[in-house]
This record gives C-alpha cells, sequence and structure tokens, in this order.
C-alpha cells in the first residue's frame, strides 16, 4: 500500500510539472499584456518602465526560471489589473469555487447513487423506468439551458430564490441544482449498470440463501462490489468540476470564484492571475484524481498489492 501510494504522488508531482511548464509558455504566447492593460495611448518610455516593473524585459528562460521560484518564495507577483497580490486575489475566489463544488458533489451522491439502486432493484417495474427516464432528460439538458430555465421560473416570474451572489443558503439552491444536474443523470445511469452486473453474480445468491436481509444483501455484498465503477465515475465527475467546469455557472449566476477569475484573466492578459488560478485548478484535480486513485486501492485490494 505504501508503494502504491509513493507511485502516485510520484506521478501527482510529474503530472504537475508538466503543467506548470505548459501555462507558463502558453500564457506567453497569446500576446503582450501591456496593451491590455494600459491600451496605446501612452509613451514608449513609460510602456518600456511598466515593462522592468513587471518583469516582461528578462528573456523567456530568465523570467520562466523565475516563475518557478515563485513556488519556493510564495511570490506570485501582482496582478496586472488590480495591481494586488496574485496569491491574495486567488484566495478570495477559492472558497465560493469550493463552497459550490462541494454542495454539487454532496447533491450528486445523495440523489444519484439511492436512484441508481433503486433503478436497478426495480428494473422490471415502472420505478426503474421512470428513473432511467428521468435521468435520460437530466443528462440531455445543457446546464446553461437548465440555470435559464430556472432563474426565469424561480427568480424571475414565482420571485422566490435570488440569483446574483452567494451570501445567504438560497443563493447555493439554483447554482448546486444546475451544477449537479447533468452528473446526477450520469452517475445515476452508471450506478444502475454496475449494480445490474453485481446482482446477476453468484456470490449474491450466495448471500440470500444465507438467510441475509435484503438489505444487508444490496448494500453491504452489491454496492460494495459495484463502488469500483461508481467511484470511477465520480472521480471524473470531481475533477471535470473541479478543472473549471463551474465556469458557466458561475457567469450565469454571477459567483465569485475561480472560473470567473479565469475568464477574465485570460481576456485581460493578466498573465500572473492566469498562472496561478489554471495552476490552481490543476492542483485541485491532480489531488481529486490522487485521492481516488488511493480509494480504489482500499476498495480493491489487487491494486494495493499490485495485482491489477
Amino acid at each position: 500500500m505504501v508503494r502504491h501510494i509513493a507511485r502516485t504522488l510520484a506521478k501527482m508531482i510529474i503530472t504537475l510539472f508538466v503543467i506548470v511548464t505548459l501555462v507558463f509558455f502558453a500564457t506567453r504566447l497569446s500576446g503582450d499584456p501591456i496593451n491590455y492593460v494600459v491600451g496605446q495611448g501612452i509613451t514608449q518610455e513609460d510602456r518600456e518602465l511598466l515593462t522592468r516593473y513587471y518583469g516582461l524585459d528578462a528573456s523567456i528562460w530568465e523570467q520562466y526560471v523565475r516563475f518557478l521560484g515563485s513556488f519556493v518564495d510564495g511570490q506570485f507577483g501582482l496582478s496586472f489589473v488590480e495591481r494586488r497580490p496574485v496569491a491574495d486575489i486567488v484566495a478570495e475566489r477559492v472558497w465560493p469555487s469550493l463552497q459550490l463544488l462541494l454542495s454539487g458533489i454532496a447533491l450528486t451522491i445523495l440523489v444519484a447513487i439511492p436512484l441508481g439502486i433503486l433503478a436497478a432493484i426495480h428494473r422490471k417495474s415502472w420505478i426503474g423506468s421512470a428513473v432511467m427516464t428521468v435521468a435520460f432528460i437530466g443528462y440531455a439538458v445543457p446546464n446553461f439551458v437548465l440555470a435559464v430555465f430556472m432563474v426565469l421560473v424561480f427568480a424571475f416570474t414565482l420571485n422566490w430564490l435570488p440569483v446574483v451572489g452567494n451570501s445567504t443558503p438560497w443563493h447555493f439552491i439554483m447554482p448546486t441544482i444546475t451544477l449537479s444536474g447533468a452528473l446526477i443523470a450520469a452517475l445515476t445511469r452508471f450506478t444502475r449498470n454496475a449494480m445490474l452486473d453485481v446482482l446477476s453474480q453468484d456470490f449474491m445468491r450466495t448471500a440470500r440463501a444465507k438467510g441475509l436481509s435484503e438489505a444487508v444483501v444490496i448494500l453491504k455484498h452489491g454496492f460494495s462490489n459495484a463502488s469500483i465503477t461508481i467511484l470511477s465515475v465520480l472521480g471524473l465527475q470531481i475533477a471535470g468540476l473541479a478543472a473549471a467546469g463551474n465556469v458557466v455557472v458561475e457567469a450565469i449566476f454571477a459567483w465569485p470564484g475561480i472560473g470567473a477569475l479565469l475568464v477574465n484573466a485570460a481576456i485581460l492578459r493578466d498573465f500572473p492571475v492566469l498562472q496561478f488560478a489554471v495552476l490552481a485548478v490543476a492542483f485541485a484535480v491532480i489531488i481529486v484524481n490522487g485521492v481516488i486513485d488511493i480509494a480504489y486501492a482500499y476498495a480493491d485490494p489487487r491494486i494495493r498489492l499490485g495485482r491489477a
């Protein structure tokens, strides 16, 4: 198990280094940020002064080394637009995005897994058909369509829920449902399929022959064996959300998170903010994948023993 964790950590470090390098050089290819910060109406002397101030007069490799050094001293520079430390700007956006991410994941797990199990158990009845019909509709509707529909109905027509910001628990309802709608549909379908594969296995019939209750057979023996597939899908979903998958939701509901910050920084060529925000998102995705990889090892002994 220790060897498996060590391999996972090594892969995480290598992946992060590759992403750091790609992000640095990709941002440098997007244009001169000075043109977007102050425009064209300044003198050449002022332009050179700003270029030196932000360290853009150094060679690309000197800037790269300085950028790598920022991970050691924690100084990620100043925003070209806000003139504030980049770490402070990103730190202000992390918690709102994390709140929305956690609420979306919690709703997805609480709704999708029970519905998937229910659809598998009642696969030949109207209950299973109804669950899968709802899941199909949820999977087919894009999140921005669902968001606009909810805003029109619950905010403008009924005036029940607020639209902008995250100051109260009521602000979380529409963004959370919008964020998790397609995820619930997908996880429900995968949970149902995973449970159907398990329900037909011999060990399930043996468990019933021992006189165990149906709840114990389904949850302890069935769901635990289907958890590998469910973990795989859930891990991909969480990684997708962490990788700024909630940009559209944050934009529609004016949510002060990382997604909106990334879009603004890209438009304004705010290199320091864009680099640090992308790396923060990449780090979150790597951490999520690492945790899921380790969770696989606990769920399947063959993985931690190096047999699978």
